[in-house]
């Protein structure tokens, strides 16, 4: 029972990182430390997303499902496992990528208007 809850625990936390890296512009044009952390985060995303990689917290939540119950874990990426399952769609790796590249546009065309506005 432990380790289905700690899975189910990496999946909050792996869900509250997705919505950091997607709003955290927000908070991090006002605190530098937040804006580092969310910048970082941007590159971490970037390059797994590049190199074809999943997330370490993905690894961790299958592991841990797989020491509960080993036919609940699941190969693949966090993001389609639980995002099909809501939304009814498949969500091939380029798409995934090509959200990934337009968020981080967003978020650097954030923080530099931001700049200029200081």
């Amino acid at each position: 029972m432990p380790y289905k809850i700690l899975a189910d625990i990496v999946v909050i936390i792996h869900f509250l990182w997705i919505v950091f890296l997607i709003f955290g512009a927000f908070l991090g044009v006002k605190y530098r430390a937040v804006k580092v952390f969310h910048i970082s985060g941007l590159i971490f995303a970037s390059i797994i997303q590049i190199f074809d990689w999943y997330c370490p917290l993905t690894h961790l939540e299958v592991w841990l499902r797989s020491k509960h119950d080993p036919a609940l874990a699941y190969t693949g990426s966090f993001i389609p496992h639980y995002i099909e399952k809501i939304v009814y769609i498949e969500l091939p790796h380029y798409t995934i990528f090509v959200l990934t590249v337009i968020l981080c546009g967003f978020n650097a065309w954030f923080y530099i208007k931001e700049k200029k506005n200081a």
